[in-house]
């Protein structure tokens, strides 16, 4: 049965529900699914609870899905370039779980790996691991974290055969592959498709066992801050 899909509305198709949670790859504004995201902004889904590295920029990534309303709770490492995230947040209309960076990766890939649970120091002390379980191990304290099992993941690959082997390109491989593996139904949106055997089975960072449905695409590369230096006078 082809996992390959004509779009991403196509591939979402009878798997969106109000107060679902989702896992979705990206990294800044690098390897970030937006075709997904607008097909969801599209569907209406609401109440969304969403696991991401951080929420986008106002207008573009996670940041459709702000100002559309649809999310009710994000779990972020990092959200400091979107003003309409801060304003909901402010305001009390967004609930809003933090994580430090690596913490989240893990319990993305924890999740993927049917872990439901695991021991890290990283937290331990401060108001990330209040109210979490505490053991010690070699003299060490730990605080537990639960792994992330998402109803769906959204995803973006460089590239990727027609079984959802995938390669991410560079930054965009540090969120897109734990995201992908947690997922009840991971659904890859990618920039080129090619067949069986094209790729080398050692640069594969993702098997396909993890990705359900395929979506080739075009996509706008953003830069999240523009910096350029004035020209020096001769």
């Amino acid at each position: 049965m082809s996992k390959i899909y004509d779009s991403a509305a196509a591939a979402l198709d009878g798997v969106l529900f109000d107060g679902m949670t989702i896992a979705a790859g990206g990294f800044g504004l690098c390897g970030i699914p937006e075709l997904s995201i607008a097909a969801i902004r599209d569907a209406g889904t609401k109440d969304l609870t969403i696991y991401s590295n951080n929420a986008g920029v106002d207008g573009f990534g996670l940041g459709v899905l702000l100002e559309s309303k649809q999310v009710k709770k994000m779990g972020s490492s990092y959200v400091g370039e979107n003003k309409e995230f801060m304003r909901q947040y402010l305001g009390g209309e967004l609930e809003l779980e933090f994580n430090p960076q690596g913490t989240l990766a893990e319990r993305m890939r924890a999740g993927g790996a049917g872990i439901a649970g695991f021991y890290t120091k990283t937290g331990y002390g401060t108001q990330i691991g209040e109210g979490k379980e505490v053991k010690e191990f070699h003299g060490e304290k730990y605080i537990l974290e639960e792994g992330i099992f998402a109803d769906l993941a959204i995803v973006k690959a460089w590239k990727a055969d027609t079984t959802g082997n995938a390669i991410f390109r560079k930054t965009a491989r540090n969120f897109n592959e734990p995201a992908a593996m947690c997922g009840k139904i991971c659904v890859m949106e990618v920039e080129e498709i090619v067949e069986p055997g094209e790729l080398d089975p050692n640069h594969i960072h993702l098997p396909g066992v993890f990705v359900h449905r395929l979506v080739q695409g075009e996509f706008e590369k953003r830069i999240e801050q523009r910096t350029v230096r004035k020209r020096e006078e001769a």
